[in-house]
């Protein structure tokens, strides 16, 4: 039975902001997730509590004390190296929020905001601050505790910690990273995960979904432009490259890049400059990209929709992104912080989530991957909110899902072939009902040799009739 609900563990945060109502709704929803909550009326009562306490992360009212006030207090000696900012701005005027995320901030919220976007950016600078903890000093971690999952993602299975390898090895360079992967696997998280774990984490992370942009808008808004280069163009505006400078550019669906700008692209990754649209000069800019992509870039370049040397420009060092029916084993590891997470928003109570359950979804084939896992239990924590126990309802391909699962299990566990070959007769002893006759018959073999395994692999057999063995 998995019981989800519960912190995993305290941190604490200080929070930095004028009104005292909106400080005590604030707090009352920190500590409602068991975060250990302190207050400041202004940026010198924070340096008091500073001086006296080491927290987690600050939470600072751009609207209330401007940005000087908040660079101050991040240019003050951290206590911790993992200490986080999270910067509160208008909602009218980002830009605040956006220089001190460049300056070094963790991220930015827009006021008003929901309680559970709160708690999900701290929770995310809580993952960063492990991260970086980790990195600091590997050595403190002699007791085997687990290990911070980068990016927010979720998952212990032996595939995604192969996956936690690469991008901790990648993290270190400022190597051009392609990440590919079947839709909803999680992508992007990967993209935030290798930035968090770089030296370029305190610098922004862009992302930028390349198919949402109409080619005439995605050049501009990758490049920038200058006044009056073209209808609409009213003012500068510096493009996604100088908006990522010192930090990561993350292109998301790279493949629907038309081949006009893939050309402009290619010699930005070369030449490592920049030219606006209507200027007259390349500008250098620091950046690390990152793109992806859930469609097959080498069979596109073979159709001559995706040019060759764009290629293996963002191909420098390709990382996977496994499917979830690859690491079943995560599936209660997700549906516990997905549950958490949708009863915390939604003000739903608790429940049990019994491990038939668990078994079932890890059963099903998951077409859409962690992203339908997610709806599916948002959809399920509001229909169980007048019940006692979280269920799922059937999925289709359940069935047809089981031997796959298996095999997979079978891997990440490092299975021998008698034991692959017990579990799978035990599977397909349960598929039909104990009923010996029809086991062997889709198992392929004799009822004889299905009652000698079954006695080899110490599987209850008090109830086989001996007639029947023939």
């Amino acid at each position: 039975m998995l019981i989800v609900g519960a912190r995993a563990a305290t941190a604490s945060v200080l929070l930095v902001k004028r009104e005292s109502a909106i400080r005590h709704a604030i707090t009352q929803v920190l500590e409602s997730e068991d975060y250990l909550a302190d207050v400041a009326a202004s940026p010198q009562a924070a340096l008091v509590n500073l001086r006296q306490t080491c927290y987690d992360a600050i939470v600072f009212d751009l609207e209330d004390f401007g940005l000087a006030g908040c660079l101050s207090l991040m240019s003050r000696p951290a206590p911790k190296q993992s200490r986080q900012f999270i910067t509160l701005t208008a909602r009218g005027n980002l830009g605040p929020g956006i220089e001190a995320t460049k300056a070094g901030a963790f991220g930015y919220l827009a006021q008003p905001f929901e309680a559970g976007e709160l708690i999900a950016l701290l929770e995310r600078a809580m993952c960063k601050s492990a991260a970086v903890s980790q990195r600091a000093d590997k050595s403190d971690n002699k007791a085997g505790l687990p290990t911070a999952w980068p990016g927010g993602m979720v998952g212990d299975s032996l595939i995604m910690r192969q996956l936690y390898q690469l991008m901790e090895r990648v993290a270190a360079t400022r190597a051009t990273t392609l990440v590919t992967g079947e839709t909803g696997t999680g992508k992007e998280l990967v993209a935030r995960g290798i930035h968090d774990l770089s030296s370029r984490a305190h610098k922004p992370f862009v992302p930028v979904n390349c198919s949402a942009w109409p080619e005439s808008l995605l050049e501009s808004e990758l490049f920038g432009h200058m006044r009056g280069s073209f209808t609409g163009a009213f003012a500068n505006r510096r493009g996604v490259f100088e908006e990522a400078h010192g930090g990561t550019l993350f292109l998301d669906e790279v493949s629907a890049i038309s081949a006009t700008i893939q050309v402009k692209l290619l010699r930005v990754l070369q030449e490592r400059e920049v030219r606006r649209l209507g200027a007259e000069r390349s500008q250098a800019v620091d950046f690390r990209v990152i793109a992806a992509t859930n469609v097959d870039l080498a069979k596109e370049v073979e159709a001559g929709r995706f040019r060759e040397d764009l290629f293996y420009r963002l191909n420098v060092f390709p990382i996977q992104v496994p499917p979830l029916r690859e690491r079943s084993s995560d599936i209660p590891l997700l549906v516990a912080h997905f549950y958490r997470r949708f009863t915390r928003e939604n003000a739903l109570p608790a429940r049990e989530i019994e491990a038939d359950t668990l078994a079932r979804l890890e059963l099903y084939d998951w077409p859409g991957n962690v992203r339908e896992l997610e709806n599916l239990v948002e959809r399920n924590s509001i229909m169980a909110a007048g019940s006692g126990r979280l269920s799922f309802e059937s999925r289709e391909g359940e069935k047809a899902n089981a031997e796959r699962c298996l095999v997979n299990r079978a891997t990440s566990e490092h299975w021998n072939l008698a034991r692959l070959e017990r579990e799978y007769i035990v599977n397909v002893l349960q598929s039909c009902a104990g009923r010996r006759a029809a086991t062997a018959d889709a198992l392929g073999i004799d009822r004889r040799t299905l009652y000698r395994k079954l006695k080899e692999y110490g599987v209850s057999i008090s109830d086989v009739d001996p007639n029947e063995i023939g």
